[in-house]
């Protein structure tokens, strides 16, 4: 997970995978080292080969968890707009834009693809007593 993964050369060979009902399960595959990742815009799944971010603008501040340190949250600042080109699964470049939420995942999914995890970015990890209070909350 610590290394930049690997550019697919022929998207039109990635063969698709069944998507799971819970889209969270699909934000990384665990174990491949290629340049891919589906995003899930509102209920539209946005399949990304090779994507590079082109553009980044504003800011947001917010909680951000992932599955690759599961059961851990950290405040983590990120883009309010991200716009980005990718490949789709035939190899057709196309670009993509985003604003808050789906900013923020295009940037956490890419720095996942470049060897990052967002606890690099963090500048607090949540406590386990600010969890609980969270979860009070809820």
């Amino acid at each position: 997970m610590k290394r930049k993964n690997k550019p697919i050369r022929r998207p039109d060979a990635v063969q698709p995978l069944p998507l799971p009902a819970d889209a969270d399960e699909i934000a990384f595959a665990h174990g491949v080292s290629r340049r891919v990742v589906v995003v899930d815009d509102d209920g539209e799944l946005i399949e990304l080969v090779n994507p590079e971010i082109l553009e980044t603008s504003g800011e947001q501040d917010g909680m951000e968890g992932c599955l690759s340190v599961p059961g851990r949250y950290g405040m983590v600042k990120r883009p309010e707009f991200v716009r980005l080109r990718a490949q789709d699964r035939d190899g057709n470049w196309f670009e993509a834009e985003g604003e808050g939420l789906t900013a923020r995942c295009f940037a956490h999914e890419c720095d996942h693809l470049d060897g990052h995890i967002y606890t690099e970015r963090a500048y607090h990890m949540l406590t386990d007593e600010e969890m609980a209070e969270l979860e009070e909350e809820a």
